[in-house]
C-alpha cells in the first residue's frame, strides 16, 4: 500500500505545489476535493448528485462530498490529500475511513499568504502561474509558455484573499487542531523555499 499523506494549510501555503511533488515522488493519487468533484459530478449519493448543486452554484453539502472523497480513496493505492477535510465533521469521518500515515501542516504567517496570493498572476490562455515578486515571467504581462496575456483573478484581490483565509480559519483551524490534540500533526515552516519545505515534508513522511 502507497503512502497516505494529509497535507493542511491555508489558501496560498502551498499544498497544491507540493502535493503534486509528492504525488509524482511518491507514485500515489494527488486527491483534491474539486477535481474529486468534477470527475464525478454525476455519481448518484442519496442526497442526489453533485452535478445537482454545482449547476444551481450551491456549496456540495458535507455528506456528498464525503462520499466523492471515499470512492476516490478507495481506488487510490495511497495519495496525498489537499484540500480535505475543510472542516471539523470532514476530519472526523476521514478518521472513519481511512488510516493517515502522515498528517503535515505547512505553517505560513498571514501577511506572508496575502503577499503571495495577491500578487499570483495567471496565463489567460494555459493557465500557468506566476507571481509579482516570486515567479516572475521574463516579459512583464506575458507567459512564458504560450505568450498569453497574464491577469490577476477575481479571487486573488486583496478583499476576497482576506475573506477567504477568515472561512479558513473558521473552517479548518479547528480541523489543525483535532489533529494536534490526537497527537499526530506535525507542522513545517512553509515560508522557506519550495525545495527546502519539500525536503522538510519528505522527512516527515519518511520518518512515519
Amino acid at each position: 500500500m502507497g503512502k497516505r499523506i494529509l497535507l493542511l494549510g491555508a489558501p496560498g501555503a502551498g499544498k497544491g505545489t507540493q502535493s503534486k511533488r509528492l504525488a509524482e515522488t511518491y507514485g500515489v493519487e494527488h486527491v483534491t476535493t474539486g477535481d474529486a468533484l468534477r470527475a464525478n459530478k454525476d455519481m448518484e449519493t442519496e442526497y442526489g448528485t453533485p452535478r445537482s448543486f454545482m449547476e444551481k452554484g450551491e456549496l456540495v453539502p458535507d455528506a456528498v462530498v464525503n462520499e466523492i472523497v471515499e470512492a476516490a480513496l478507495e481506488d487510490a493505492d495511497g495519495y496525498v490529500l489537499d484540500g480535505y477535510p475543510r472542516n471539523l465533521s470532514q476530519a472526523e469521518y476521514l478518521t472513519e475511513i481511512t488510516d493517515l500515515d502522515a498528517v503535515i501542516y505547512l505553517k505560513v504567517a498571514e501577511s506572508e499568504l496575502v503577499e503571495r496570493l495577491t500578487g499570483r498572476r495567471v496565463c489567460d490562455d494555459c493557465g500557468t502561474n506566476f507571481h509579482v515578486k516570486f515567479n516572475q515571467p521574463e516579459e512583464e504581462g506575458v507567459c512564458d509558455d504560450c505568450g498569453g496575456e497574464l491577469v490577476q483573478r477575481d479571487d486573488d484581490t486583496e478583499e476576497t484573499v482576506r475573506e477567504r483565509l477568515s472561512v479558513f480559519k473558521e473552517n479548518t483551524e479547528p480541523v489543525i487542531e483535532h489533529y494536534r490534540d490526537e497527537g499526530v500533526l506535525v507542522e513545517v515552516d512553509g515560508e522557506q523555499t519550495p525545495d527546502e519545505v519539500f525536503e522538510d515534508v519528505q522527512a516527515v513522511i519518511d520518518d512515519a
